[in-house]
């Protein structure tokens, strides 16, 4: 019998085009549980030093309760480009656990410098006492690169390790 399974051995490539996608990421697709059931937000993305994304996020949101009662989560980022199927072109889907950052500790005060250098316009509202960053521990991928082109990673692959644990 052929082997069907549509997910090619992850090599360089797919490992270069996942994370692309991901430090391109300005915004992105948060999906959530939301009382048992899914939920699906557009939200803000960034990158925080060790290479993992990052969102701010407004506690009056309902995607902000829904990540404290439940931090398993899900992120997609990808656009598609100006011309041809939507389907064609790639996009990487994260499977993470949401980790609330304190206000007062030192990673929100550099998660607060890294953000306003990628959303500039987060100045406005970034210090708002409702909103917060929340970071996005990373347990596995999967890219799809475009038809034929699918592909499951590991935090590792994209240069994680260290989230894999939530750390």
């Amino acid at each position: 019998m052929p082997d069907t399974d549509p997910i090619r051995p992850t090599d360089e490539d797919a490992r270069r085009l996942a994370r692309g996608l991901l430090d391109d990421a300005r915004f992105g697709a948060l999906g959530v549980l939301e009382g048992g059931m899914p939920m699906v937000s557009r939200i803000a993305v960034g990158i925080d030093a060790g290479g993992g994304p990052v969102t701010l996020v407004s506690s009056l949101s309902a995607h902000t309760s829904a990540l404290r009662a439940e931090p398993a989560c899900s992120l997609m980022v990808g656009e598609p480009g100006p011309k041809g199927d939507p389907l064609t072109h790639p996009r990487l889907s994260l499977q993470c656990r949401a980790r609330f950052v304190a206000r007062e500790s030192e990673d929100h005060a550099a998660l607060r410098a890294r953000w306003l250098e990628s959303h500039p316009k987060a100045k406005l509202y970034i210090d708002f006492g409702d909103f917060g960053f929340v970071a996005l521990d990373v347990q596995g991928a999967f890219l799809n690169g475009g038809f034929g082109k699918a592909f499951r990673l590991t935090p590792q692959d994209l240069g994680l390790s260290a989230r894999l644990q939530g750390g």
